[in-house]
């Protein structure tokens, strides 16, 4: 599952969009310097998110939207279409620019 589809996933889960989750983490005290372990226990406890979700979202707790472009443009299961994920909520992908 790509970084993106993760993202998705718990938005599904949780009715929220990524950055909303984001946004919440940074209220909380974490970013950047903040050990996984703790987010991701912050993640399960607030929004019954697993561990794969969770990283996904620890990823841009900690580092922003970007990620590495070495799976982007493959074929994998893993691929992703940018190296910038996309926080801002399913529906916005699907209004017209």
């Amino acid at each position: 599952m790509s970084f993106q589809a993760y993202l998705d996933a718990a938005e599904v889960k949780t009715g929220r969009t990524p950055q909303e989750i984001v946004d919440l983490a940074h209220a909380e005290g974490f970013g950047a310097d903040t050990k996984t372990g703790p987010i991701l226990e912050w993640l399960k406890t607030e929004l019954d998110l697993g561990r794969g979700h969770g990283m996904a979202l620890v990823h841009v707790i900690k580092n922003g939207a970007g990620i590495s472009d070495k799976h982007v443009g493959t074929t994998g299961t893993h691929r992703d279409e940018s190296a910038v994920l996309r926080l801002d909520g399913i529906a916005s992908r699907d209004t017209p620019t």
